[in-house]
């Protein structure tokens, strides 16, 4: 009987099935070749990958911005805060605050009572409207709430004024036994909420 040869001719296999040396083997992006000319497949970099995702993601956050857009801001003209009683507020903002009403913003034409109150140049809108807001439940710290942050100077003259109010004022916050809450990363500002329980932040600036 003829013995079969060891090593079948290259006629005998199909070309697209034919050994090929390593060096031309395709590889993905997760198989290095060893220094046996084996392959070991290798962890994908994911920290690579989301930083590379990040970046895809901030240009084109960066290519829909219209650069053309250019309508002339140049600042906040007025914060407005929602109040169940307008003399309660007032009470608040004006006998405690010591804000100043700005008689030159009519009332007569709203649908609705309300004050313009000034903060430096520019003002709070206080507004007598149902707030849906709820008055309890909400965050200790008014840093974790909605809330409007005005800039004083001295932050430690507002927490004496404060401190002096205590308990007699009558304000929501008063119950929990917290008036007011300091920054929790430690810089200069306070936080307290008005009679509505609509956090307020003062911040201390040069």
């Amino acid at each position: 009987m003829a013995s079969l040869p060891l090593t079948p001719s290259s006629t005998a296999v199909p070309a697209n099935l034919r050994r090929q040396p390593c060096s031309l083997l395709p590889l993905s992006s997760n198989l290095k070749p060893t220094a046996g000319g084996r392959f070991r497949r290798t962890r994908p970099n994911l920290s690579s990958q989301l930083n590379a995702a990040a970046v895809d993601k901030q240009e084109s956050i960066t290519a829909t911005t219209n650069p053309k857009i250019d309508y002339g801001v140049v600042g906040v003209h007025h914060v407005g805060i929602l109040c169940d009683n307008l003399e309660t507020s007032l009470e608040f903002y004006q006998g405690m605050l010591g804000l100043e009403i700005n008689e030159a913003r009519p009332h007569d034409k709203l649908p609705y009572r309300g004050a313009w109150l000034w903060v430096g140049a520019e003002k709070i809108h206080l507004m007598e409207l149902p707030n849906p807001d709820p008055l309890t439940g909400r965050p200790e710290h008014g840093g974790r709430d909605r809330h409007a942050c005005l800039a004083i100077r001295d932050v430690s003259k507002l927490k004496e004024i404060l401190d002096e109010a205590g308990l007699e004022v009558r304000l929501v916050y008063v119950l929990a036994g917290h008036p007011y809450t300091l920054s929790r990363s430690g810089r200069p500002a306070i936080f307290t909420r008005d009679p509505d329980a609509n956090a307020l932040e003062f911040t201390q600036v040069d």
